[in-house]
């Protein structure tokens, strides 16, 4: 257990308010994720999970404490090295898909692919039919349904095989059935295939596909 993939240590983070002080979303939060352990992270809305989520994916930098994702301290990594960790070793699900409305569910995949310099057409063929999109791949998001288009973003999280997936509210647009066929696939696949995953979620649901669960309020974590 010594090498875990994810480790924050003291982490805070201010945003600079009206007053003096400024507003802490992160208050000294501390957290390990092991290799291919799927942990869910949940807390009322403006506890400090999707800023925890923008930091571990090194889009926002904290105030103070340190992140290291396999052992790599972020801070250290500088700006590019984050760039490259993101495209190559993280696979990202978002509450909202973020799908490119231009590209098809085909090309939405692929895109993850070519910025991880893996240039595989038939792998991400391979990941579409996998959420079960097979015969799918010319359409359009606005062609898909909700749930067709979240897995459609799933399988460009799962295309280039990260290390670790960063889920943010994967069921939050969906209704309950949806939800939990989406967290099927999702944890599932995790587990397939040895990568580990860390579910912001706020719905004690989507806690039962996990390993472990964390509370998160004013900023800190504990275990559940």
């Amino acid at each position: 257990m010594s090498n875990p993939i994810i480790r924050v240590v003291d982490l805070w983070k201010y945003y600079p308010e009206a007053d003096a002080q400024g507003f802490a979303a992160l208050r000294g939060a501390n957290m390990e994720l092991q290799r291919g352990e799927i942990v869910a992270l949940s807390g009322k809305s403006g506890s400090g999970k999707t800023t925890l989520l923008n930091l571990l994916a090194g889009l926002d930098r904290p105030s103070r404490g340190a992140i290291e994702i396999e052992g790599q301290n972020l801070e250290n990594l500088g700006e590019s090295g984050r760039t490259l960790l993101r495209r190559i070793r993280l696979g990202f699900v978002f509450q909202f898909f973020n799908l490119i409305p231009t590209l098809t569910a085909f090309e939405n995949v692929y895109l993850s692919l070519e910025l991880a310099g893996q240039e595989k057409p038939a792998a991400a063929r391979d990941a579409l039919a996998r959420v079960g999109l097979a015969g799918k791949e010319a359409r359009y998001p606005h062609e898909l349904s909700g749930g067709e288009q979240q897995r459609v973003a799933l399988a460009r999280a799962f295309v280039k095989e990260p290390a670790l997936i960063l889920a943010d509210e994967p069921t939050g647009n969906l209704d309950t059935i949806t939800g939990n066929e989406v967290l099927h696939l999702l944890t599932s696949h995790c587990r397939t295939a040895g990568m580990s995953m860390l579910m912001v979620t706020h719905t004690s649901n989507a806690c039962d596909y996990a390993d472990r669960v964390l509370r998160m309020a004013d900023g800190v974590i504990t275990e559940d």
